[in-house]
């Protein structure tokens, strides 16, 4: 049977997808719309399979207010082409929405949100097919609070976000104070908040570590125990937050920005969409 084009238009319109696979499809399907959508959807989802394997080394950050605090999410792609295109950023549009609306906070969460009648994995995987690259929610987070900072950093003018940070904090709201620790945790990259939320396993291990080092630069044995702590210490000011020198004045450590703000960092996220 002849194919409309007004058909193909219209299927293009709700899936993306090329013209000669649109009418292939409803060539397939004679002309049924319904059908020509399920066989264009299961081709999809055979690329999507082919494309399981491949690298997500692109991407964008994204976060927006929430019902329950503040909302962020990492969505990876293959290619820089595809991360500054039209559509998946729109893609990250909708599924910030429904991540933020569900108050998600981790990615199982996330990808279980419903929208548009799906589920955001569901969403996510259609749009892969028609992008033609693997597409994958990473990284997603809801933090609640008081208070919140945001920073959201591109790192090529020509691409969205792709480095994103949410602060929660307590004490008077102070965007100016907030804003400026949320670039300092973009840049430095702290891990815990303060020396006492690193795991004791992980502080053990560092530990023997620079034992090991420092005796096998022939460290004086009644010399260690210091040369230990000091080395420790440098460990901490790279893992927490209120330990390190503050971006913006070396001479200070973030606690002292805080404690002088009147600020308390009760929890932050830091996403990097790029490998």
């Amino acid at each position: 049977m002849a194919i409309s084009i007004a058909d193909i238009k219209a299927l293009r319109e709700q899936l993306g997808t090329g013209m000669v696979d649109t009418k292939k499809a409803l060539e397939e399907a004679d002309g049924d719309l319904e059908k020509a959508t399920e066989i264009l959807r299961l081709k999809g989802a055979k690329g999507n399979a082919k494309r399981a394997d491949r690298d997500t080394a692109e991407g964008l950050v994204a976060a927006k207010e929430s019902p329950a605090g503040y909302t962020m999410i990492q969505l990876a792609c293959e290619t820089d082409f595809v991360a500054k295109n039209d559509k998946f950023i729109a893609l990250a549009e909708k599924v910030l929405d429904a991540v933020a609306a569900a108050g998600a906070v981790d990615v199982e969460s996330a990808l279980a949100a419903p929208v548009d009648g799906k589920t955001v994995g569901e969403v996510i995987d259609e749009q892969a097919a028609t992008l033609g690259e693997k597409v994958v929610l990473t990284r997603a987070v809801t933090l609640s609070g008081d208070n919140f900072a945001v920073y959201l950093h591109k790192t090529s003018k020509d691409l969205p976000p792709q480095i994103g940070v949410v602060v929660s904090y307590s004490g008077t709201a102070d965007e100016e104070t907030g804003r400026a620790i949320a670039q300092h945790i973009a840049m430095f990259d702290p891990s815990f908040i303060s020396r006492d939320e690193v795991p004791a396993e992980v502080v053990d291990k560092e530990r023997a570590l620079v034992t090991e080092i420092s005796k096998n630069e022939g460290k004086p044995e009644a010399a260690l125990p210091k040369i230990v702590e000091g080395r420790l210490t440098a460990f901490f000011k790279q893992v927490a937050l209120l330990e390190q020198d503050y971006a913006r004045d070396n001479k200070q450590q973030v606690k002292k920005v805080l404690d002088d703000a009147g600020l308390t960092v009760t929890a932050f996220a830091r996403f990097k969409a790029t490998a």
